[in-house]
């Protein structure tokens, strides 16, 4: 496994949507125990492919209930609406408020191949949309409702 440099905004690669996933073999998995490294490293809750200059359609996220790798993820349903802060390891030292849906359902293959779903809500909810958009070339920067001030920041580190 190896620590993989985290990509900034303003690198082109964090625009552009990533090609699905057609085989995987054992670079595709290096690549997932990467990104999980990386990830975890990184203080991080979820990570996407581009982050880390890869545009292939690979996800990891762990919202404290273990890691979870995506292949191709798809959002098949998604229900309600929340509204809470959000950063992300390509924007540092930003933070900002976003609407994303309550609860999603999301088809994935797993890492041997598997079609498989997952539901959750709330931050998982929050962090796979957010890891989607990265897929699409969406930045949470360009869904922010409005940007947390200093202040703000730090009174969310003291939760």
């Amino acid at each position: 496994m190896a620590i993989r440099g985290i990509r900034k905004i303003g690198d082109e690669v964090l625009r552009k949507k990533a090609k699905p996933v057609t085989e995987i073999n054992s670079h595709v998995l290096t690549i997932l125990d990467d990104m999980a490294q990386t990830m975890y490293l990184n203080d991080g809750v979820g990570l996407a492919a581009n982050q880390v200059g890869i545009l292939r359609r690979l996800v990891v996220i762990d919202v404290g209930e273990g890691l979870l790798e995506l292949i191709n993820p798809e959002i098949v349903y998604e229900e309600g609406e929340q509204v809470g802060p959000e950063g992300c390891l390509s924007v540092p030292g930003v933070v900002g408020e976003v609407k994303r849906p309550k609860k999603v359902k999301v088809k994935y293959l797993d890492r041997n191949g598997v079609e498989k779903e997952i539901e959750g809500e709330d931050l998982f909810a929050r962090a796979v949309c957010h890891e989607i958009d990265h897929l699409n070339g969406i930045l949470f920067v360009d869904k922010a409702i409005r940007f947390l001030e200093d202040q703000e920041k730090e009174q969310l580190k003291e939760v």
